[in-house]
């Protein structure tokens, strides 16, 4: 399933929207936008709110491997989390920052909707 929403830099928005898609079986939601340092930027608060839990691994991967190409990365607030059983990944608003940061992580995800859909693994 592939589905997609627009929402504004609010928090109850980008709740709302990852909610309804975890809600509808996506198990991958992808953000562009709002984990900077701009007071607009709140994607990270928005959705560790209605987390179960934080995949560190993911937002330190993004910003080590984003460091090597631009020093304003240090700035990145990064992250993935889960939300029922769907994979949230929160990427940079820009699209090369945002292809870029999915490219480093892009080997776990597979792995990881797997576990998170209580599929059988080699683990």
């Amino acid at each position: 399933m592939v589905a997609e929403a627009l929402v504004p830099d609010e928090k109850k928005d980008i709740q709302r929207a990852v909610r309804e898609q975890a809600a509808r079986g996506c198990q991958h939601v992808l953000t562009t936008g709002g984990i900077g340092v701009a007071r607009r930027d709140v994607t990270p608060e928005a959705v560790r709110e209605i987390s179960g839990r934080e995949l560190p691994g993911f937002g330190k991967v993004m910003r080590l491997e984003s460091l090597k190409l631009t020093p304003n990365a240090i700035l990145s607030r990064s992250l993935a989390i889960v939300v029922e059983k769907t994979l949230v990944i929160c990427l940079p608003g820009k699209p090369k920052g945002a292809v870029e940061c999915l490219g480093f992580v892009a080997g776990a995800i597979p792995h990881c909707i797997e576990v998170l859909q209580e599929a059988p693994t080699g683990c």
